[in-house]
Formats: structure tokens, sequence, C-alpha cells
């Protein structure tokens, strides 16, 4: 199945998405993995305030077929979640890069925080030899 990946998005390898806009990151999982999860029945997320690290987990999404922890893309702290996809977490699919977005962080160094990510292309070429 085609996807659409916005230029404008950066990647994770575990899917997750960042839009950097300032010091205001809006993050969220990518159509591909919504695909490959069903069914998304659960979500759970930090609180406002909490800081979220890079390689460390902030959460999970769980669907009919797995459980799997989110990653943040940068580091930061959360300034808002996304309460209607906690409390409706299968309409995450329907707009997973506008309204099905799951954090917004203000982040810590938002010059350097974008260098492990992905652009839409080469996330692209990777979900492309999973599928």
């Amino acid at each position: 199945m085609e996807h659409e990946y916005p230029d404008d998005l950066r990647y994770l390898d575990s899917h997750e998405y960042v839009r950097l806009d300032g010091e205001i990151a809006t993050i969220g999982i990518s159509a591909f993995a919504i695909e490959q999860l069903g069914d998304i029945v659960f979500l759970e997320l930090p609180e406002v305030g909490e800081a979220v690290e890079v390689g460390e987990s902030f959460g999970h999404i769980e669907s009919v077929k797995a459980v799997e922890d989110l990653y943040p893309p940068v580091s930061g702290t959360v300034i808002e979640r996304n309460e209607a996809m906690i409390d409706s977490p299968e309409l995450i699919g329907d707009d997973p890069y506008g309204e099905g977005w799951l954090l917004k962080l203000r982040v810590v160094n938002p010059d350097n925080e974008l260098d492990d990510t992905l652009t839409a292309d080469e996330y692209r070429s990777q979900v492309e030899g999973e599928a």
C-alpha cells in the first residue's frame, strides 16, 4: 500500500515523526506504522510537564496485534498531549500527520535535535523495504 510521508517531517526508523516549528516539536507515528499495527485500542502518553529524551520510551501504543513503545525523535518537555487520541486511539489513523498527532514538546536544543532523524525520502526507502 502506498503511503504519504510529508517532506516537512523528520522520521525515526521506529516510525515516529517530528514536525519542528521553532522550539515546538509535534510528534506522532507514521501511516506505515499505523497500517502495521492494525486497529489501535490504547495509547499511553506522558503528562504535561514531563521531560522526554531521545532514545528513551515516552509511552506506548497498543493494537489488536501488538504493544509498541514510542520514542521521541527530539528531547524536550511535554507542553501538550492529544487527549482526543488518548480517548479515541482508533482515530489516529484517520489523519496521522494532522489531527492524529500525539505530543507537543518544547525542545531543549532545536538546532541539533534532528541529526539522527531520517528525511521523508530516506524513511520511504526504509519502509518500502519492510513492506
